[in-house]
């Protein structure tokens, strides 16, 4: 995979997991966009954790420009309210998957309450291709822009 690149496939989780999610590590995530271009191209910021970031991304697809800085949390709080209606709540899960992978399960709070996704990152489009989901992932919304975080911030829950 290139630098600054990001090959992914996102599914959307809608039956009873078989496992609980609280046996696995976890992190409280909220995340807010600063800007967002009409071709879809991305400033968010996240706190994760302990962790503060800003990441620029090209628009929604499997395989897309990723570009993350690390920031601190005064940097984070000055521009937090730049992200006002542009914002979502989250609490991510990582799980073991097949050989290396790891599946970063998103359960969703506030205004996106219900929802849960999961997010698998590949080395190359091959491996991407090659995944064969279980069951319980669900439908595949790879490249779907209605379940774009960026998409879920500004406009809330995709209407089925």
């Amino acid at each position: 995979m290139a630098a600054g690149q990001e090959i992914e496939r996102k599914f959307l989780v809608s039956e009873a997991l078989p496992f609980d999610p609280d046996e696995h590590p976890s992190d409280p995530i909220s995340q807010g966009y600063v800007a967002i271009a009409n071709d879809g191209t991305e400033v968010r910021i996240r706190a994760r954790g302990d962790a503060y970031t800003l990441t620029v991304k090209s628009g929604p697809a499997r395989t897309r420009v990723e570009e993350e800085l690390e920031i601190d949390a005064h940097q984070f709080d000055s521009l937090w309210p730049l992200t006002a209606g542009r914002r979502i709540e989250k609490t991510r899960h990582v799980l073991p998957a097949e050989g290396t992978l790891k599946i970063e399960l998103d359960v969703y709070s506030g205004d996106l309450s219900g929802l849960v996704t999961a997010e698998l990152e590949f080395s190359s489009e091959e491996e991407a291709d090659a995944f064969d989901p279980p069951p319980w992932l669900g439908r595949d919304v790879t490249g779907d822009a209605r379940y774009s975080n960026q998409s879920l911030a500004t406009d809330g829950l995709p209407k089925m």
